[in-house]
């Protein structure tokens, strides 16, 4: 078999299985990269051969999430498309423990305030008011919104999971002029040029806020879903319901958050003060 009919028969697979459009992408070009660096496609993986391609991409300086993505995309190859039943026995790469990068409810203020464009403010103050992802946002449908139930319908998530999330209700108005007289099917944010608003797009919109209120944390689009978990917990919401609205699988993601906002540490006092 040829090596693009090869990506392509893989490609099929993940379609198949109902993998995301972004894992798709990314195990294509893991496995692109690993067969470049293999050269000879046999059904039986050469398990010194894959911990060498693992290690020199650790020696090239790749995070441990890039690392174990390859590692991943190499274990579904020999498991699901050549079927072989010599186990990869390779341990994941130890990943990062940074801590995200939260926005103060001031700072999230004013990121929104310094936007102009009514669609493009809705998008940011949605995204964070619901802590939505970037893909989230872009591919919601008018359908999805409930505003008279102020819920919104998630639909193929990470994971491909559904999931219900709260809607703001301080922006209700402003969504319900936004999707006056369009059809339910429509995308909520859609492109000038026709369908969704693409995702670099609204990471664009994001980035031009921070840059233009001088804020200097090394913020993202995806600093609003961490800002909405964070708030939602000082506010006192239990950690099991902010797990449930950001769809997380495991409580110990959503606990990440107890540490950027644990009150206790705020109330200690520096020697320096003392």
């Amino acid at each position: 078999m040829k090596l693009q009919e090869l990506l392509d028969k893989i490609e099929n697979e993940l379609k198949l299985r109902y993998y995301s459009r972004k894992t798709i992408k990314s195990y294509r070009l893991c496995l692109s990269d690993y067969f470049r660096y293999i050269k000879n496609i046999t059904k039986e993986p050469d398990i010194s051969l894959v911990k060498k391609y693992l290690l020199e991409k650790q020696g090239r300086g790749q995070s441990s999430q890039t690392v174990n993505l390859h590692l991943n995309a190499i274990k579904y190859l020999y498991r699901e498309i050549f079927k072989s039943g010599t186990e990869i026995n390779i341990k994941f790469a130890k990943t990062s423990n940074k801590l995200p990068v939260v926005l103060s409810q001031r700072e999230i203020e004013e990121i929104i305030g310094s936007i102009s464009n009514l669609k493009h403010k809705i998008l940011i103050s949605l995204s964070y008011g619901a802590g939505l992802r970037v893909s989230e946002a872009t591919n919601l449908k008018i359908n999805d919104v409930d505003l008279s139930e102020l819920t919104i319908h998630i639909k193929g998530a990470k994971g491909n999971k559904d999931r219900i999330t709260i809607f703001p209700e301080k922006i209700k108005n402003d969504v319900t002029n936004l999707i006056a007289d369009r059809p339910g099917n429509d995308f909520l944010f859609a492109s000038e040029r026709g369908g969704k608003l693409t995702e670099r797009s609204a990471q664009k919109v994001f980035e031009n806020a921070l840059k233009k209120e001088g804020i200097k944390k090394e913020a993202t689009f995806h600093s609003l879903r961490h800002s909405f978990a964070t708030h939602l917990l000082e506010n006192g919401v239990d950690v099991r319901y902010v797990q449930e609205l950001l769809g997380h699988q495991n409580i110990r993601t959503t606990q990440l958050y107890t540490k950027v906002t644990n009150p206790s540490l705020k109330m200690i006092k520096s020697p320096l003060d003392s």
